[in-house]
């Protein structure tokens, strides 16, 4: 067993895999692909991984193809105690000893930031498929090598392995470093009022990087400290979380046009969702900006959400809090933060960030809460989750439609209706009343009327602010009523005692 060092907080599930991947006996070479967005902490993965194991490690800078040879030749040589660089004549003499590395035993050998190789020289991903097939069953024994790309890219990522790409079928492990959940990222910033995590959390998310190498320790201290934080830290020029937001776009190789892609995650910023108010937003017409938002999304920077009872329709949201929090906040007074005037911006927009940034992140944060406690907390064992997302139930007789920010489904099987699990309505700073309570019994009634099962849906209510008592009653006295606070979001307190069974 190889234990995980105690400096990597959390990613037991990524260490396992990673351990398994390197360690697996099977007498011929093996290849996985680990991706997932900058800052996560995936070379720190694969560094103690080949610490661990005395396995290889590289990462590829951006430069030409010579000079990254040359890069690659004398770490290589470092690795095997060479006084001088091996001068590979091109990227196959370079692969051919890169597997021979692992003739005795199964060994990682990583190479990181495979993008900028290919950038370099298009061909390295053939050419690696030409190498890992020349040792395949065939010839067992002739490598353990147990081989590991990683890239930050995800455009680039994403269609390593996709249709016709050459290195399709060949990887045992594929692999995303996802940031941390709300929950585990309170724990790794140390905080354990909900309230002030919930707050952070809409700014810095679950990327671990952000605490000590861009935050530098600089933690706030309780939910009053939150606004001294944000002058002293993300709004501060002179720190390195000041302009992160704007190099998570440029450092992505599929965005040419900046100007472009920060209008649409602008318009998304300020809950234009949908595909006709992106393009509206923007100015553009609807067809123009399916190349942008399919881009966005392959980046791993906007997510799609299909919306859970209307077919063909979705809402876009942005992946990266940071992101949204640079949108809604920093980007229209850009000049004026860049002046240094975090404090008098901050007093300003306040209020924009409650409303842009939290309340929509909380909406998120409970569909979150559904995905990982939902069967507990809705008792779904027997019927099971599928579909977590928001959606949008028309109410013909008012002429009107009821917005759902949580919504929880049964899987979908031929010729069976649809179970409801749930249906919620999330506010981070209203206290929530009977008449949230009452727009969500509409909407299961009328979700009853197009033949979904509804028989067992729990309606919950999720609040930052808390709940009036007459809800308090009306909770007590129905038991598919669920009230959800921050404690419960939180785990401090469990939410399966206030459902009947």
């Amino acid at each position: 067993m190889v234990i995980k060092p105690a400096e990597i907080f959390d990613r037991h599930e990524e260490w396992d895999a990673l351990v398994r991947f390197a360690t697996g006996t099977q007498s011929t070479v093996a290849f996985g692909v680990v991706s997932g967005r900058r800052r996560q902490g995936k070379t720190f993965l694969l560094k103690a991984l080949t610490e661990s194991l005395g396995g290889f490690y590289f990462e590829a800078g951006e430069g030409t193809e010579i000079e990254l040879l040359r890069h690659f030749g004398m770490a290589l040589a470092q690795h095997t105690g060479s006084p001088v660089g091996y001068p590979f004549a091109d990227w196959r003499d370079a692969l051919i000893y890169f597997f021979s590395l692992a003739k005795d035993r199964p060994t990682p050998l990583v190479i990181d930031e495979f993008p900028n190789l290919m950038k370099a020289n298009s061909a390295v991903p053939s050419i690696l498929k030409q190498e890992i097939d020349l040792r395949g069953a065939s010839h067992q024994g002739s490598s353990l090598a147990r081989v590991l790309i990683c890239g930050s890219a995800m455009s680039v990522m994403g269609k390593l392995l996709a249709g016709q790409a050459p290195l399709r079928g060949r990887a045992r492990l594929e692999l995303v470093v996802q940031s941390l959940g709300y929950r585990d990222a309170a724990e790794f910033w140390g905080v354990t009022d909900p309230k002030l995590a919930a707050m952070l959390h809409a700014v810095v998310g679950g990327t671990p990087a952000y605490r000590d190498e861009f935050a530098e320790g600089d933690l706030p201290k309780s939910p009053e400290d939150f606004d001294a934080w944000i002058v002293r830290t993300v709004l501060n020029r002179r720190t390195a979380l000041f302009r992160e937001a704007r190099y998570l776009l440029s450092e992505e190789p599929d965005i040419r046009d900046p100007a472009l892609y920060n209008s649409v995650l602008a318009a998304i910023a300020n809950g234009n969702c949908t595909w006709g108010g992106i393009a509206g937003y923007i100015g553009y017409k609807s067809s123009d900006v399916a190349h942008p938002l399919n881009v966005l999304e392959d980046c791993g920077l906007v997510r799609k959400e299909p919306d859970a009872f209307r077919s063909g329709r979705s809402n876009y949201r942005i992946a990266e809090p940071l992101i949204s929090f640079y949108q809604a906040v920093m980007r229209p007074v850009w000049a004026e933060l860049s002046r240094g005037g975090a404090a008098r911006v901050w007093a300003r927009s306040r209020q924009r960030f409650l409303t842009k940034a939290m309340g929509p992140h909380f909406e998120a944060l409970c569909r979150e809460f559904v995905e990982l406690y939902g069967y507990d907390a809705f008792d779904a064992e027997e019927a099971g989750i599928e579909v977590v997302a928001g959606g949008t139930v028309a109410d013909p007789a008012n002429k009107s439609q009821i917005q759902i920010d949580v919504a929880a489904l049964s899987p979908g099987y031929p010729d069976e209706p649809r179970s409801v699990i749930s249906l919620g309505e999330a506010k981070w700073d209203k206290v929530m009343g009977l008449r949230h309570l009452e727009r969500l019994r509409r909407a299961r009634d009328l979700l009853a009327g197009k033949g979904y099962v509804t028989e067992k849906t729990v309606l919950a209510c999720y609040s930052g602010a808390g709940f009036e008592a007459e809800l308090v009653a009306e909770a007590k006295r129905d038991g598919r009523v669920l009230l959800v606070d921050l404690d419960i979001l939180y785990g401090l307190r469990e939410a399966r005692d206030t459902v009947s069974r």
